[in-house]
C-alpha cells in the first residue's frame, strides 16, 4: 500500500503531461524535429516549468560546429504565449535545415563552419493558455533588472511591478529572474557569447501593419554602441534583398521598455575583458494588417497577435526565411558588415544617427 502511494502522484503527473502534450501542438513538432534531426542535433532540456501539475521542457537545440569561437546564430520565440506564431516560424526554419541537411552540400559546409541554436518555446505554459504572461503573471520580456531611462514615460506597457493581474507585469522586485528567463541566458551564454562573431533573432507579433526588424536599444533611447554594424548591415540586407519589407531600427524609435532580457545580456557582455561581437535582434511581425484583412478575428483571445485563415498562417510561415538565411550567411562572411576600417565606420554611424536618430 505504501509503495503505491509513494508511485501514484507520478503516474498522475505523467498521464497529465501526456494529455497536456496531446494539445501542445507546436511542442509535439518540435519533438518531432528533434527525432528527424538525430544524431545531426544536439539537444537538452536547458530547464523545466511546472504548472498546474503539468511538467514543461524548455528545449535547446544546436546544429554545425561544436567549436566555441565558431560563428552563431541564435533563433528564440513563445516569450508571449499569445505571439506563438513566432514559435511556428522558428519551428518552420528548422524545418527547411532538416530537409536541407539530407541533400544540400553547400549547408553542410555551412553548418561545418557555423552554429544554430534554437528556442522556440520559451513560454510553453503561456502558449498553452494563450497568455502573454508565463504561469505566474510575469512578461518574460519585462523580467530582467534592467530599468528603462526614458523618465517623461510612466506608460503601463513599459513594465510595472503593480500585479501580475495586469499585462507587462515584470514580476516582484529584487527577486531572481524567471525560470524562463534565466534558461535563455544560460543558453546564450553557452551556445552564443563564446563566439567570436553572434548574432541573434527573437521572434515576436503584434506590433503595428509593418514587420520590424529591430536592435537594441529597448530600455533607452542613446544610440546602440554597433551603429556601424548595424547600419553596414541593413545596407547589404537592402542590396541583397532590395524588395524586402522590413523596418530595419533601433527599437527605441517606437518605444522604450523595462526589463528588456536582450538588452540586459548585450550590456552585461560588453563588460567583460574577451567580450565578443554580439547583436541580439527582434523580429516583430505586424499583425495590424491581419487583423485589418480579416476583422473577424479579434473575436478570437489571440486574434490581435495570430493570424487565423490557413493560407495567411502559410504565408507568414514561409515569409521571413530569407531573412534567418541573411543572418546566418552574414555570421560567415563578416567582411561586409563587421570588419570597417576607421574611416569606414565613421562614415557609417553619422549616416546611421541621421537615418535613425535625427529627432
Amino acid at each position: 500500500m505504501s509503495c503505491f502511494a509513494r508511485s501514484r502522484p507520478i503516474i498522475l503527473a505523467s498521464v497529465a503531461n501526456v494529455l497536456a502534450r496531446k494539445h501542445f501542438r507546436e511542442l509535439t513538432d518540435l519533438e518531432s524535429l528533434i527525432e528527424g534531426f538525430g544524431k545531426r542535433a544536439r539537444h537538452r532540456v536547458v530547464a523545466e516549468v511546472t504548472h498546474e501539475g503539468k511538467t514543461y521542457p524548455l528545449y535547446c537545440v544546436s546544429l554545425g560546429s561544436q567549436d566555441p569561437k565558431a560563428p552563431a546564430v541564435g533563433y528564440f520565440a513563445g516569450a508571449h504565449g499569445l505571439e506563438k506564431i513566432g514559435s511556428e516560424v522558428v519551428l518552420a526554419y528548422m524545418h527547411t535545415l532538416l530537409e536541407l541537411m539530407r541533400w544540400d552540400r553547400q549547408i553542410q559546409v555551412r553548418l561545418r563552419h557555423s552554429r544554430l541554436v534554437f528556442m522556440p518555446i520559451l513560454n510553453p505554459v503561456g502558449i498553452m493558455q494563450r497568455t502573454r504572461s508565463n504561469g505566474r503573471g510575469v512578461d518574460l520580456m519585462r523580467n530582467s533588472p534592467l530599468d528603462g531611462e526614458d523618465s517623461h514615460s510612466s506608460a503601463i506597457f513599459r513594465g510595472h511591478r503593480i500585479s501580475p493581474k495586469l499585462p507587462w507585469y515584470r514580476g516582484p522586485e529584487n527577486e531572481e529572474m524567471e525560470i524562463e528567463v534565466k534558461a535563455l541566458m544560460e543558453v546564450v551564454e553557452q551556445e552564443l557569447l563564446c563566439s567570436s562573431c553572434a548574432l541573434s533573432v527573437d521572434v515576436h507579433s503584434g506590433f503595428g501593419a509593418k514587420d520590424r526588424f529591430w536592435f537594441p536599444y529597448a530600455h533607452t533611447r542613446r544610440p546602440f554602441p554597433y551603429l556601424a554594424e548595424a547600419y553596414a548591415m541593413k545596407e547589404i540586407f537592402d542590396q541583397t534583398y532590395p524588395h524586402h519589407f522590413y523596418a530595419f531600427e533601433p527599437m527605441s524609435r517606437q518605444y522604450t521598455i523595462h526589463g528588456d532580457p536582450w538588452d540586459y545580456l548585450f550590456e552585461e557582455n560588453r563588460k567583460r575583458k574577451d567580450a565578443g561581437f554580439y547583436i541580439p535582434f527582434t523580429l516583430e511581425m505586424g499583425s495590424w494588417l491581419w487583423l485589418k484583412k480579416n476583422p473577424l478575428q479579434v473575436f478570437w483571445k489571440d486574434g490581435m497577435f495570430d493570424p487565423r485563415l490557413p493560407h495567411r498562417r502559410s504565408r507568414i510561415l514561409r515569409r521571413h526565411l530569407n531573412l534567418f538565411d541573411f543572418l546566418h550567411r552574414a555570421v560567415l562572411s563578416p567582411d561586409g558588415w563587421l570588419r570597417q576600417s576607421d574611416d569606414l565606420r565613421m562614415q557609417n554611424t553619422r549616416k546611421a544617427l541621421e537615418l535613425w536618430y535625427e529627432k
